[in-house]
């Protein structure tokens, strides 16, 4: 079998016939990776022939009933849109040891209780994943376990075997006959992948596939990879806290604005069924910096804690730190204030945390980013029974934010009592629980509450 040499990029994935010290696709520097491909005619081994097919004018193409698989899991069934889509090939990726295996392995015990489910594993044996089943307290007959790396292999078993659904655990350890390069090589991974990607597309069998990341936090492997499959799910969280959030950053099938919120226990994933409650729970009462915002995440609506902590600088460039939040969204709020409401902030050190590991992406949570770092300058507290949201302009005005009634909602069921909103969302209100105060300006923020 004729081979020849390339260089892939281990970041994108582009290719190149000599080797490059920097890729000219993404940039990066010492990334090209030295891989054999094979010819044509042997890449072509080992794949269906495509059957001939017919275009259609797209209202007569046939309609196909929309059949969703449930996992069993109802926080993971959310993100999912629903359920498991026959056919569908999922990646899911998270950082080592946040609970990927963990999740999939109880999904895979709710989904053999009414048939054969396979369970790949490349990355420890079948004797392991039983101890690992068995402090999860799952088991069964249905729920098959299948210690290989050979691509041809696992093929052949879903084929004899047919399963409800398949999780290939990891792809970086599946490697294929075809390839000469190691496995987690670009070429092997994306191989590895169309390979099972015809596979879920001929058969209708859902195939989940466990995604390594990298330091960066993004899916290792070629850009490719995330293209070709239908859903990707990241797992995220800190390993300091017992919280985990799934998120669907694609979905085919489903809404990406949807989260899933776990609890890791000694006997595996719990799901949370009120997030808000739960980010809430150690919330210190009448203490300065700290401010309870109302975020929307799909059809979810999140009450989280945001903290401040300002402080003089030791140093000559003040150090500005964020978690959960983007770091030059703050920077932006701390201009604002120093402008529009006379604060100098030039010399402190400013950190910004968001309580429980949630991360918080719209632009609603502007206006608690920007009171907390004030309520800790000022050293004076916000009420404690005060949920605040909206955002904020580089003019100082305070701008209006979309669904405010299932904000108001979370926080009425949480027992708030009153609410600071733009003045935009509180002229389109006609009823509310709360007592409600509009603002426009940053200035009437901070008078009213400070």
């Amino acid at each position: 079998m004729r081979q020849k040499t390339v260089f892939s990029c281990s970041q994108c994935g582009s290719q190149s016939p000599k080797w490059l010290g920097k890729c000219p696709d993404c940039g990066a520097w010492n990334s090209m990776v030295e891989e054999q491909q094979p010819s044509a005619a042997a890449a072509r081994s080992g794949r269906p022939l495509s059957s001939k097919s017919v275009a259609l004018p797209i209202g007569e193409v046939p309609p196909q009933a929309e059949v969703r698989l449930g996992c069993g899991i109802g926080e993971l069934d959310r993100v999912l849109g629903g359920g498991l889509v026959p056919g569908s090939l999922v990646l899911i990726g998270g950082d080592p040891g946040i609970g990927k295996s963990t999740l999939l392995l109880q999904a895979m015990h709710h989904l053999a209780a009414d048939g054969p489910v396979l369970y790949v594993s490349g990355e420890e044996s079948a004797a392991q994943t039983r101890l690992r089943g068995e402090r999860l307290g799952v088991s069964g007959r249905q729920l098959l376990v299948l210690a290989e790396n050979g691509l041809e292999e696992i093929v052949a078993q879903v084929e004899k075997l047919k399963p409800r659904a398949v999780v290939v655990d990891s792809i970086q350890t599946v490697w294929t006959q075809a390839l000469e390069s190691a496995p987690g090589s670009v070429s092997q991974v994306r191989e590895s992948a169309g390979r099972l990607m015809l596979l879920a597309k001929g058969s209708g069998i859902p195939i989940f596939i466990v995604g390594h990341v990298t330091k960066d936090g993004a899916i290792a492997g070629p850009r490719v990879l995330e293209h070709m499959v239908d859903t990707v799910l990241y797992f995220e969280g800190d390993r300091g806290h017992p919280y985990r959030i799934l998120r669907a950053v694609k979905n085919r099938f489903g809404s990406t604005n949807e989260i899933g919120v776990f609890e890791m226990k000694s006997g595996g994933l719990a799901e949370v069924a009120n997030p808000s409650e739960l980010f809430l729970s150690e919330r210190p009462l009448d203490a300065p910096g700290s401010v309870v915002t109302a975020s929307l995440e799909g059809s979810r609506t999140l009450l989280v804690e945001i903290q401040a902590l300002v402080t003089p600088s030791a140093y000559g460039t003040p150090r500005r730190t964020t978690i959960g939040v983007d770091s030059n969204r703050l920077a932006l709020l701390v201009a604002v204030l120093e402008k529009k409401a006379g604060l100098h902030l030039g010399g402190q050190d400013i950190f910004l945390n968001v309580a429980g590991g949630a991360r918080l992406n719209e632009p609603a949570a502007d206006l608690a980013m920007l009171l907390a770092v004030a309520s800790s300058h000022l050293d004076r507290p916000v009420a404690a029974g005060a949920v605040v949201f909206g955002e904020v302009g580089l003019a100082g005005e305070v701008r209006a934010v979309n669904q405010p009634e299932p904000r108001l909602g979370e926080a009425t069921k949480l027992g708030f009592k009153q609410c600071i909103l733009p003045a935009g969302n509180l002229r389109r209100l006609s009823d509310a629980s709360l007592e409600l105060h509009g603002v426009a300006t940053v200035q009437e923020v901070l008078q009213f509450l400070l």
